[in-house]
């Protein structure tokens, strides 16, 4: 579940994972501090309740107030804040955990918001939330490796012939396919025509449709995946599903 609203130049958020609890507000507090460091492999962090980026002080939060199960930062400033105002509030009931912005007046114009940092922490909340809840239990009998690499076979050849349809087969001409063609499948239904055939699809771990920021991310790990099955090929489970909060099953 995911909600966007805006009042005049503020702007809130809503979103929200089925989850079982029970989660406290520390830690709630401490997974988010956590999930900033190990979404940006450390290149954001928090000090001094401020999300920094090297020397740039990205938003700049007032002490949080924890209860028994949430946590709220009252937003006041930042490079990316174009005034003081606002809150950044997780909380957790039995069934899901819930991240709520509201009141944020973003520094960049509503368009170029809603383009570009909008989009950014919806990915990042989304993948907070279900990084919350967990890889377990699965969303479903996981597909073999086995079958996962002949799903994958089918769809890489899905898009040579779809590129050589086109015309001259240009690496970029076939890579937009590529992108164009996974994202759309994996963020509508989860199954490409590989999935169809092999009978799987991508889900997030929480048994949800991926959104296409997510299937996007998903899709520019896969060379990390590859590295990954090289130097630890008896990996549980792929490293872009991993980051990406992601799992492939069979129906």
């Amino acid at each position: 579940m995911r909600v966007v609203t805006w009042d005049d130049d503020r702007v809130s958020t809503r979103a929200a994972v089925a989850a079982a609890g029970p989660f406290t507000g520390a830690r709630l507090r401490d997974s988010y501090l956590d999930a900033v460091r190990a979404l940006t492999f450390g290149l954001v962090t928090m000090r001094a309740n401020s999300l920094v980026f090297g020397p740039l002080e990205l938003l700049r939060f007032g002490p949080p107030r924890v209860t028994r199960d949430a946590v709220d930062w009252p937003i006041e400033g930042g490079l990316l804040a174009g005034r003081p105002g606002g809150h950044w509030r997780v909380e957790a009931s039995s069934a899901q955990v819930e991240a709520i912005l509201t009141g944020y007046r973003p520094r960049l114009p509503r368009l170029l918001y809603t383009l570009s940092h909008l989009q950014v922490h919806q990915l990042f909340t989304r993948l907070y939330l279900l990084r919350v809840r967990g890889g377990e239990p699965a969303p479903g009998v996981r597909a073999a490796p086995q079958d996962r690499f002949r799903a994958a076979a089918v769809d890489v050849a899905f898009c040579l012939t779809l590129a050589r349809l086109s015309g001259r087969r240009r690496l970029r001409r076939t890579l937009a396919i590529a992108i164009a063609y996974h994202v759309g499948c994996w963020s509508i239904s989860g199954r490409t025509l590989g999935g169809l055939v092999l009978r799987q699809r991508v889900v997030a771990v929480d048994g949800s449709r991926l959104t296409p920021t997510q299937s996007l991310l998903r899709l520019a790990l896969l060379p990390a995946a590859w590295i990954d099955l090289l130097v630890r090929p008896a990996r549980a489970r792929p490293v872009h599903d991993e980051l990406a909060s992601t799992d492939v099953i069979s129906d």
